[in-house]
C-alpha cells in the first residue's frame, strides 16, 4: 500500500461563485454527525437522503444531468407554508452550508433579514433595466422574481451564455437562511479546492483565479472534523447553573 503523502496541493479560487461544487461531505457529514440527521440511502441508487431529527425536513442530493442536484423540503408548520430549496451541482457546498447550518442554528438571530444588504455591502450592483443585483465581475445574479405566480429568490452564476449553477428559494423560505447564502456568496476570500483543476467551471484566467499551494494532508483531512466540532458545540446543552450554598439562619450570638 503507498504511503500517504504528507503533502496536498490545494488550489484557492475566486471569485468563490466559479470555484465549482466541491465535497458533498461538506454539507452531508456535520447534519448527520453534528445536527442529528438521519440518513436513509437506496445502495441502487447515486442518492443521498437526510431527514431531519423532528422528520420535518428532507434534504435530498441526487446528481440530475439536467436539474438541481441538491433540493430542501421542509413541511408546513404553524404559521409557515411549506417552501424549498434547491442548489444546481456545481454551487460550492460552502454556500449551501451556509444555509443548512443556518437552518439547524438551535438560537437563531431574531432581526429581520435583507438578503440583499450583504451583496450591496460587497459592492454588488443593481442591474440596469431589469430586477436584482450583479456581482462585481458581473458573472453572478441575484434577484427576488415576483408575479402572480410566483415569488421566488433565485441566484444564478453564468459564463456568458451558459449556466454554470442556480439556487432557488421558494416563497414562503426563511429571509434569515436566504441572507445567510447570500452572505456566503458575497464573502471575497477564496475557496479551496483539491484535486484537478479541470473541475472548475473555467480555467480563463480572466475570469477566475487559482492560486496553488501545498498543504500538509492532515491540515485538510481535519478540516472537516473541525467543521463538525464546531457545529455539535452549538447544540451542546449547557451546564445547569449553579445555586450558592444555603446558609444557615443567622442566630445574632444568641441561643434559646
Amino acid at each position: 500500500m503507498p504511503p500517504t503523502p504528507e503533502t496536498v496541493e490545494v488550489g484557492f479560487i475566486a471569485p468563490r461563485h466559479l470555484a465549482g461544487g466541491g465535497d458533498p461531505a461538506w454539507v452531508t457529514v456535520p447534519l448527520h454527525r453534528a445536527c442529528g440527521w438521519s440518513h436513509g440511502n437506496d445502495p441502487l441508487m447515486p442518492r443521498v437522503l437526510l431527514s431531519s431529527p423532528d422528520q420535518k425536513a428532507l434534504l435530498c442530493l441526487e446528481p440530475l444531468l439536467d436539474g438541481q442536484w441538491w433540493t430542501l423540503s421542509p413541511a408546513p408548520e404553524p404559521g409557515r407554508p411549506a417552501w424549498y430549496a434547491s442548489f444546481g451541482g456545481h454551487t460550492p457546498v460552502e454556500l449551501i452550508a451556509a444555509f443548512t447550518d443556518a437552518l439547524t442554528d438551535p438560537a437563531p438571530a431574531a432581526t429581520a433579514s435583507d438578503p440583499y444588504e450583504p451583496l450591496a455591502d460587497a459592492d454588488w450592483c443593481p442591474v440596469y433595466g431589469k430586477k436584482g443585483v450583479i456581482s462585481p465581475d458581473s458573472n453572478a445574479r441575484v434577484e427576488h422574481v415576483v408575479s402572480r405566480s410566483s415569488d421566488l429568490w433565485v441566484a444564478t452564476t453564468a459564463i456568458g451564455d451558459r449556466t454554470v449553477w442556480q439556487a432557488r428559494f421558494g416563497e414562503h423560505t426563511p429571509p434569515r437562511l436566504i441572507t445567510a447564502f447570500t452572505t456566503a456568496l458575497a464573502d471575497t476570500r477564496p475557496l479551496a479546492r483539491t484535486g484537478s483543476p479541470q473541475g472548475l467551471p473555467t480555467l480563463n484566467p480572466g475570469l477566475v483565479t487559482r492560486r496553488a499551494t501545498e498543504v500538509p494532508t492532515v491540515h485538510v483531512a481535519s478540516g472537516l472534523e473541525e467543521r463538525v466540532r464546531s457545529l455539535a458545540a452549538r447544540h451542546a446543552s449547557p451546564a445547569p447553573a449553579q445555586r450558592p450554598a444555603r446558609q444557615a439562619p443567622s442566630t445574632n450570638g444568641r441561643s434559646r
